[in-house]
């Protein structure tokens, strides 16, 4: 499809023509919009190939009818199934079924001037449409090649799983399509329309006033335990964009470590809970219908109008974030001004406060007794909770005591994951290391080749599941991962090989975890600082502490800081690279590192930098504990390994600093830690 005929018209869609390029631009058709809706339709429903393969590995040929090999073809060419076989076939049958395959090995192999291979050279000349081809032949291979999850075969839509049950003799489909429909129908999803009738073109003559109509699909999944699970999910798309933001924020995982930390040092039970079909709790207020299909039963044909906030509408997300803001706000709680999914409330005896974390369906609960949280939810506001117990599993992490009782988040399955995807990316498993990168590694620096394609889904497939990584408390990376993450458009093969000592690194440290230690740390030992800010060029400046933060309850903390900047960390571009690591008590809460946006010309710029951004990170953390009611212990302490960095922090002892940018942030860093 290359080109859209006539204008939009919300309520009159069908009044656009589409032309399409046939043959890469041997000839144009003109297309309606119902009919391409109807192509669509059709490809999706469309049965599989008998015959499927993934790439051509050889040939033979020249053949002549009497050669004991010949069959039918003057060649013949090794193909790959996707079972991983490898067989003989006649080109002829390949290539009517994919030429767009035959092109690409011809190309590669400089067949196009030989007799029989001469066919594919229209495909091949011009590179950016077989690039074209290629990529849309390769969608066309997604749509119906078929897919397993835990050795179980999954359906693409209802009739494919009702064939599966009667090829595998067992109802398992069948059954999770039920429980889903009967979700539907307990919670009051649709209301019923009535039979629908069609005219001649197909358009509902009695649909709803101002109403869209739009389709559903099952979604088909298979667990770890082996349960079959569907899900029945709206055709959002084909809906208009909202005027009005459609957003919903979720927990930042700071301050989900936050509310963990705080449940630990006040002695409070932590639970975790997931709540079933959350979005369908929440009404719509899109005006939808659909004409139900054969997985409604006795509904089929039916027109059904949408009540609920059905997965995949575009404003379901923000209607479940107001029915549970409703829901905690009725229970007592009030949300954070730090993070608005962050709910607190203060206990009966005023002495601390309980948390509850929301991310989409999963709730953090902190209370001396969560137990009456999930029976207050499930009995006054008949919400269904599953998996509601002490933590134990939240985004991506496991959470387990240590010995001595100290809690400690593990991400151990999730690096058991990203392990596992790197011996399907690369048939191997990685090779252990001790450290994620060798010293003085600069990978700005790296001269091999460039990857293809694949090589640059491969490369950003593995940043992603680092970055995530570090996301869930591995920090000891983080440095590596974003020296790396850079090149992640253009990468290198020096660059995957970077990545892949990393995931050695973590095949040797994968039961590493972050540990919630809420003992105070003592300083004793280092010298009193007490200046008398009132005669210097900075006044009797304070800290800034918000009107409108709650009251300060439970234990106090304190916040320790500890930075580096590593000067010339880009050898291309001379700039440094920071690296800031925080704790509240002796819990690591928050780690950074990233390039400088200046090139400093020695250490002591560098590290100022690095000093300047730890402490609008600490002024900011200092702001999110007292916005969840915490109280703080004095001052921060900022430690670094540069002593006239340290000297410049030092009120009694800084000096004229000569660079501009350096001078005028040297008050604002010194009074982030200052004392209240």
């Amino acid at each position: 499809m290359c080109e859209k005929l006539g204008e939009y018209e919300e309520s009159l869609p069908e009044k656009i023509n589409f032309k399409l390029d046939i043959g890469i631009g041997r000839a144009e058709h003109i297309i309606t919009y119902n009919q391409l809706l109807e192509h669509i339709e059709r490809a999706k429903q469309e049965d599989e190939r008998l015959f499927r393969f993934t790439e051509i590995t050889g040939h033979q040929g020249p053949l002549k009818a009497g050669d004991p090999d010949y069959r039918g073809s003057p060649y013949n060419v090794n193909v790959l199934r996707d079972t991983g076989e490898i067989t003989t076939e006649p080109l002829n049958m390949i290539a009517s079924d994919d030429p767009v395959t035959c092109a690409v090995y011809a190309k590669k192999h400089d067949l196009l001037e030989l007799p029989g291979w001469k066919r594919f050279k229209h495909l091949a000349k011009n590179q950016k449409k077989l690039a074209r081809v290629i990529n849309q032949t390769k969608m066309r291979q997604a749509r119906t090649t078929p897919v397993y999850m835990f050795g179980y075969r999954v359906p693409k839509d209802y009739k494919e799983a009702i064939e599966l049950d009667k090829q595998n003799g067992n109802s398992k489909w069948f059954d999770a399509v039920e429980t889903e429909m009967a979700q539907i129908k307990e919670y009051n999803v649709f209301k019923d329309g009535g039979k629908a009738i069609f005219d001649n073109h197909k358009k509902v003559t009695n649909a709803p006033t101002n109403h869209r109509k739009i389709r559903v699909h099952l979604v088909f999944a298979v667990k770890h335990d082996g349960r079959h699970k569907a899900r029945l999910v709206a055709g959002g798309h084909l809906t208009p964009e909202p005027v009005e933001s459609i957003y919903s924020g979720v927990v930042t995982t700071r301050s989900l470590r936050l509310v963990i930390f705080l449940a630990k040092l006040d002695e409070l039970e932590l639970w975790g809970a997931d709540k079933g079909n959350a979005y369908l709790e929440a009404f719509t207020d899109e005006l939808l219908f659909i004409v139900a299909g054969p997985e409604f039963g006795e509904l089929a044909g039916h027109i059904l109008i949408f009540l609920k906030a059905l997965y995949g509408l575009r404003s379901s997300e923000l209607r479940w974030a107001e029915k549970i803001h409703d829901v905690l706000k009725d229970m007592g709680y009030t949300p954070s001004k730090a993070d608005g999914c962050v709910w607190m409330k203060k206990s009966k005896d005023g002495t601390k406060y309980f948390y509850i974390a929301v991310y989409v369906d999963d709730l953090l609960i902190a209370h001396e007794d969560p137990a009456s949280i999930i029976k207050e939810l499930k009995e006054k506001y008949n919400f269904k909770i599953k998996g509601d117990g002490n933590l134990e599993y939240q985004l991506g992490c496991e959470y387990v005591l240590d010995p001595d009782g100290t809690l400690a988040a593990s991400p151990k399955k999730y690096i058991g994951k990203i392990l596992d995807s790197y011996k399907s990316m690369f048939g191997e498993e990685p090779k252990i290391f001790k450290s994620p990168l060798e010293k003085n590694n600069h990978p700005e620096l790296d001269n091999t080749d460039l990857v293809d394609s694949n090589g640059i889904q491969t490369f950003m497939s593995m940043i992603g599941q680092l970055q995530w990584a570090i996301t869930l408390g591995r920090f000891d990376i983080m440095s590596q991962v974003v020296s790396l993450s850079r090149f992640r458009l253009a990468p290198r093969i020096g660059h995957i090989d970077h990545a892949k000592r990393i995931y050695g690194y973590l095949q040797k440290t994968k039961h590493y975890a972050l540990r919630f230690c809420t003992m105070m740390p003592t300083y004793d030992e280092l010298p009193k600082q007490n200046h008398d800010w009132i005669r210097s060029v900075y006044g009797e400046v304070m800290e800034e502490i918000p009107d409108n933060a709650p009251e300060s309850l439970g234990k106090e903390v304190m916040i320790s800081t500890y930075l580096d900047a590593n000067l010339t960390h880009c050898m291309a571009t001379g700039r440094a690279a920071t690296a800031v690591l925080h704790f509240v008590n002796m819990t690591p809460i928050e780690w950074y590192s990233k390039r400088q946006a200046t090139v400093e010309t020695a250490t002591y710029g560098s590290e100022f930098v690095a000093a300047k951004t730890a402490g609008k990170q600490i002024m900011d953390l200092r702001h999110t504990l007292r916005y969840m009611g915490v109280p703080i212990k004095q001052k921060t302490y900022m430690f670094g390994d540069n002593q006239p960095v340290i000297t410049s922090c030092t009120p009694s002892l800084h000096a004229q600093q000569e660079a501009q940018h350096l001078s005028t942030s040297l008050g604002a860093r010194s009074n982030c830690c200052r004392n209240p």
